[in-house]
């Protein structure tokens, strides 16, 4: 395993467990939808056939959610005060994916999974798929219904200098490890 993914699983745990107030638990949808995981894995596995860039921008994806008030899915909202629409969210990618998983777990297990949940799961997975470690993501997040377009200003955007974005990073408990984990896909 690579640096990269060790670094990049560590943080996805960090912010999966410590970004939400919900009780979560790898289990959460254990009677609800137990194939919640590998409907998202096999989605995951089409999805790569088309876009081979497709596991590092849901970590991406992922991290952006989770920069911003907590892992609530607040990112995927629409409208005019989408955060999607904000400087620092327009170069995410892999949307159309999310939509995918969502769509095919409603087919599955109808109103059940959060969309918060499935961002988490899509990282967790990714990185699972790309090589990296696997881990029991905790579940039972809930999604948000406002978009926190206010707070897209603390994500780093790549354009400011190494300084500013510690300092972003540090405010939010990351450090340079994270820092430079996280900052790679920037650059494909």
């Amino acid at each position: 395993m690579s640096s990269f993914q060790m670094i990049t699983s560590l943080f996805l745990l960090a912010m999966m467990v410590g970004a939400s107030n919900a009780q979560l638990s790898a289990t959460y949808y254990a009677k609800t939808c137990p194939n919640v995981s590998s409907i998202v894995r096999s989605v995951l596995q089409q999805a790569e056939q088309n876009d081979i860039w497709i596991f590092p921008k849901l970590v991406r994806l992922h991290f952006h959610d989770c920069f911003v008030h907590g892992c609530d899915a607040s990112l995927l909202l629409n409208g005019t005060d989408s955060e999607k629409t904000e400087t620092p969210n327009l170069s995410t990618d892999g949307y159309a994916v999310i939509d995918d998983i969502k769509t095919a777990l409603e087919k599955a297990c109808p109103r059940v999974v959060s969309c918060a949940d499935i961002l988490a799961l899509a990282a967790q997975i990714s990185v699972s798929l790309g090589g990296g470690p696997t881990w029991k993501v905790p579940l039972g997040r809930r999604d948000s219904r406002t978009a926190h377009r206010e707070g897209t200003g603390t994500i780093p955007t790549g354009h400011e200098s190494l300084a500013v974005i510690a300092t972003l990073f540090k405010s939010m408990g990351l450090d340079s490890t994270d820092l430079v984990a996280l900052s790679v896909k920037h650059k494909h």
